[in-house]
C-alpha cells in the first residue's frame, strides 16, 4: 500500500513477503512430498500421514508469522494516517527525553518507534506519547514573546 507523506518527504512501507513454506506453491509442495516418497525404502515405507502432518504444521506456523508481520504493518500505516489528521493542531506530550512540550504539528514522519509529530518549535513527539490535542491558536491568540 503506497502512502502519501503530507510534507513532501519520501515515505515507503514494504509489504510482507512470503517466505519459507508459505511461499511455496501447491506444485512445489507436491514435488517435495513425491521426492520424499520416492526416496523411501519400499520394504520399510515411512508413514506419509506423519510427513504430511509435519509439513502442514510447519506451513501453518509460517502462515501465522506472515499474518503477524502484515498486521504489524497495517497497525503502523493506520497510526501514521491517524497522525496526519493532527496537522495544524496543537499537540502536547512528552519527548523521548521526558521533556513536556507543546506546539503546532507542522509535519508527520515515520520512525522505527512509530509515527512522529514534528512541531513548529523544532520538537518531536511520538504519537504514542501525545497527551493532549487542541485546535491551534490563531496569531491573535498566541501569547507575545
Amino acid at each position: 500500500m503506497a502512502t502519501v507523506d503530507l510534507v513532501g518527504q519520501a515515505s515507503s512501507h514494504t509489504t510482507a513477503k512470503a517466505s519459507g513454506f508459505s511461499a511455496m506453491t501447491s506444485e512445489e509442495f507436491s514435488k517435495i512430498i513425491f521426492a520424499e516418497l520416492g526416496r523411501q525404502d519400499p520394504l520399510a515405507p515411512s508413514d506419509t500421514n506423519t510427513l504430511i502432518q509435519q509439513v502442514s504444521g510447519i506451513r501453518s506456523i509460517q502462515s501465522n508469522l506472515d499474518l503477524t508481520e502484515r498486521l504489524q504493518t497495517l497497525v503502523s500505516q493506520n497510526e501514521f494516517a491517524g497522525a496526519a489528521t493532527l496537522l495544524g493542531r496543537q499537540a502536547t506530550g512528552l519527548t523521548s527525553q521526558g521533556v513536556r512540550v507543546s506546539g503546532v504539528v507542522r509535519s508527520v514522519s515515520q520512525s522505527r518507534d512509530g509515527a512522529v509529530l514534528n512541531l513548529a518549535n523544532g520538537f518531536t513527539l511520538l504519537v504514542s506519547s501525545v497527551e493532549r490535542v487542541e485546535t491551534a491558536p490563531t496569531p491573535e491568540e498566541e501569547p507575545a514573546p
